[in-house]
């Protein structure tokens, strides 16, 4: 047996499509098109609010999470595309940020970016719910951060 090759994924226009499309269905159905961790995906989807680092203007994506108890965590992934995605930088720039949930109502959160053994530990975490996801981070050459969000006082 060779080794194997890494999961194909589509290009980068088709997953700006895609997205871009998701975000309309979301906004047109008032959310119903946002799903739980644990469906037959393994992930759910929720909404993220951002504040955009230069335009000071809010930003709204819909990303993939898996749940660590009360905390969503991502990765901030540009459809392993190389490169950070846009929501990614801007929270960089400013952590705080609006997330809703599945039938929930918006929440305030800071993003925390993982590291070392909490890092692993999600990694795994992840791992569980997409199984190739090895092979998905071997093909960008810059460490896939692993970002999870935390309840604002």
């Amino acid at each position: 047996m060779g080794t194997e090759a890494p999961p194909k994924v589509p290009p980068a226009w088709f997953e700006r499509l895609f997205w871009r499309a998701h975000r309309l269905a979301h906004r047109v159905s008032g959310g119903r098109f946002l799903r739980a961790p644990g469906t037959r995906f393994g992930w759910g989807t929720m909404r993220l609010t951002t504040i955009g680092r230069t335009s000071g203007r809010e930003r709204t994506v819909i990303v993939g999470y898996v749940d660590d108890g009360p905390n969503p965590v991502v990765l901030a992934m540009n459809g392993w595309q190389e490169g950070h995605p846009a929501w990614w930088r801007n929270l960089q720039a400013h952590p705080d940020a609006v997330i809703c949930l599945p039938g929930g109502d918006p929440r305030p959160v800071r993003a925390v970016t993982a590291v070392g053994k909490e890092r692993e530990r999600l990694w795994k975490l992840l791992g569980e719910a997409e199984p190739d996801l090895d092979a998905y981070a071997s093909k960008r050459s810059t460490e896939t951060p692993v970002v999870f969000f935390e309840p604002r006082g």
